[in-house]
Formats: C-alpha cells, sequence, structure tokens
C-alpha cells in the first residue's frame, strides 16, 4: 500500500440468544464434551425469528461510531463482508445504510467467506487512497444459522452469528490504529472442499422446490483444516517478512476464530506464544467474517489495544480465500 490509513472506532454485536453445546444435545447426537474436544466452542449466538444479518451490522456499526466519537453523517462509503446476506438483491450494505439513517453513499457487499473482513480492510484502504476525505464504515456480519444444517452434527457445532465493525480514515486521531498493510491470496480449484451451493446460478431452485442440502455449509473438515493452517501461517510469514518484522514482534494473533485446533496449530507454526494469541471462539462460534471484527470490537473493549502494539491478524475461508493484516495500535 502508498500509505497507511487508520481505524477510528471498533464496534462488535452478537444477538442475545445463546445456544450452548447442552442445548445441541438435544437437536443433534452430540454432546459438550465431544464439541469442546474437537472445536473448543462451548456456546454460540443465534439471532431471533426475523433477525438478519443487516440488524447485526447497523447495531455493530452503531458501537463504532460511538467508539470513533464520529456523527454518521460524516460516513462516506458503506462496505459489508457477508456470505449470509439479506437478500441477493439488494445488497446488505444499502439495507445497513438504511437502518443507520444514511443514504446516498457508496454501498457494497463484499463476498470472500470467512475472509470478507480482511478482503475488505484492503478495498478500504485502497479507497482511501484516491479519496483522503473518506470515512470509511467496513462490517463483518453474518447470520450463519440461516446456512446451517442442525441435522449435520460436523458442521452444526461450528457456526454462531454475529457482526463487527470499524471505521477506516486516511487520517490518523488520538488512538487511532494503522493499517500498515495487507496481503491476500485464493484458489478458486478447491473451492467444492467448503460451499453453500444451493440457490446459486450453478444449482438454481424451481418453484415448489423442497430446499435440498446444498443450500446449507457443506464442508470437508480435515482437508479444509490442513489447507487453512498452511495458508494462513505463509500468508503471516510473508507479511511480517515484508515489513522486517518477526513473531517476536507481534504483540497480539488474532487469527480467524474457526476452532481452537486450526487457531492453536496456526500460533504454534508461527512460534508466537499462547498468551499472545487472541481467542473469543469459545464463546461465540465461527461466525466467518464477522470473526475477525468481533474479535477486534471485543479487544478494544477489554483495553488490550494499547498504544504501540503490532497485531497481525490472519484468516481462511471458502473460495479458497485467505490473508493476513498488519495493524499498529
Amino acid at each position: 500500500m502508498k500509505k497507511q490509513c487508520y481505524i477510528r472506532g471498533f464496534g462488535a454485536f452478537v444477538p442475545e440468544k445463546v445456544l450452548t453445546n447442552f442445548d445441541l444435545e438435544k437437536m443433534v447426537d452430540t454432546s459438550d464434551e465431544w464439541i469442546k474436544t474437537r472445536t473448543g466452542i462451548e456456546q454460540r449466538h443465534i439471532v431471533a425469528e426475523g433477525q438478519s444479518t443487516s440488524d447485526l451490522t447497523s447495531q455493530a456499526a452503531e458501537v463504532a461510531l460511538a467508539d470513533a466519537k464520529m456523527n454518521r453523517e460524516e460516513l462516506s462509503h458503506i462496505l459489508v463482508a457477508t456470505c449470509t446476506p439479506d437478500a441477493y438483491c439488494p445488497n446488505t450494505a444499502c439495507i445497513t445504510e438504511d437502518k443507520i439513517g444514511l443514504k446516498g453513499r457508496m454501498a457494497l457487499d463484499l463476498s470472500a467467506a470467512c475472509s470478507g473482513f480482511v478482503y475488505g480492510l484492503k478495498l478500504a484502504s485502497s479507497l482511501v487512497q484516491t479519496e483522503e476525505d473518506a470515512n470509511i464504515l467496513l462490517c463483518g456480519g453474518e447470520t450463519m444459522s440461516s446456512r446451517t444444517n442442525w441435522e449435520d452434527r460436523n458442521t452444526c457445532v461450528l457456526f454462531g452469528d454475529g457482526a463487527g465493525a470499524v471505521i477506516i480514515s486516511a487520517t490518523p486521531t488520538e488512538n487511532s490504529t494503522a493499517v500498515v498493510d495487507v496481503e491476500l491470496s485464493s484458489d478458486g480449484s478447491l473451492r467444492d472442499l467448503l460451499t453453500i451451493r444451493g440457490g446459486g446460478s450453478s444449482l438454481p431452485y424451481k418453484v415448489g422446490q423442497t430446499v435440498p442440502d446444498e443450500h446449507f455449509i457443506m464442508m470437508q473438515g480435515r482437508e479444509v483444516f490442513k489447507h487453512a493452517v498452511r495458508s494462513m501461517v505463509g500468508v503471516c510469514k510473508d507479511l511480517m517478512e515484508r515489513n522486517g518484522l518477526t513473531p517476536d514482534d507481534i504483540d497480539m494473533l488474532i487469527p480467524h476464530q474457526a476452532n481452537m485446533r486450526i487457531i492453536e496449530a496456526v500460533g504454534k507454526k508461527l512460534t508466537i506464544a499462547t498468551e499472545r494469541v487472541f481467542v473469543n471462539v469459545d464463546k461465540v462460534g465461527n461466525t466467518s467474517a464477522a470473526s475477525i471484527p468481533i474479535a477486534l470490537g471485543q479487544a478494544k473493549a477489554d483495553g488490550l489495544l494499547e498504544p504501540g502494539k503490532n497485531i497481525l491478524l490472519t484468516t481462511f475461508g471458502g473460495g479458497f480465500t485467505w490473508g493476513a493484516a498488519l495493524l499498529r495500535t
């Protein structure tokens, strides 16, 4: 990137309803011990009836605006990363814009599955290069429960709903966080290992058709695990090397909260000590594109984003897509 941009505000929001592992025991052939041993997840938040992704992103946006001490009228762009939009059309960014009381902004959805928010950081950074007065609302929001097969015990235990948001500007303010660098990658040849295909143009529905399994998340877990760890570790090493950093220079690693096995494997291979790896997957599950911005919002609320820290973000999602970002508080 030609120059740094800055995060002025952080926000996170999760629905009120909590679905515990013990609740899942009543729904599918599983157990609290089985889930925690394999994923590290104890609970996840699930939307209420009628609650959509835009309800979550608009709430997270309000928190980010308050944190930035910014008037909503100052926003110039609305970006929403999601793979569970309110609808195919209109996009969720437009609906989010309306729900926070705005109109007339550029409003765009990004689809890169769990990597969507980090992809959005790159896009927001690029927009700031050409529009120095831009104030960009970037949200990652998901209602993964709407695309979860609650009869598939291998996937239904993983996912939760929620949203996170940041506000990105060209100029720093007191206690703002610099977006120093972002690196992204993808491999479409591996697309069939993690999918939500039903309803797309390659697998369209017909009126009156029973909803097929392809409407829901389908994943080859072992293969996804292998590629996720390898890709996140590789992109983090590339990013650190490009910026003259070693693992010892990283004050906090915030990986995509997919499951504890992936989080632990990435931290270990990067030789970043456990106490410097942020984890909240136990309380929120895998929230896909909302994962990293929720973690950032929680870290800010918990006072963990102290000045002078190097924060490394890394993610991996369907596509396959993956990436990493370096922040400096």
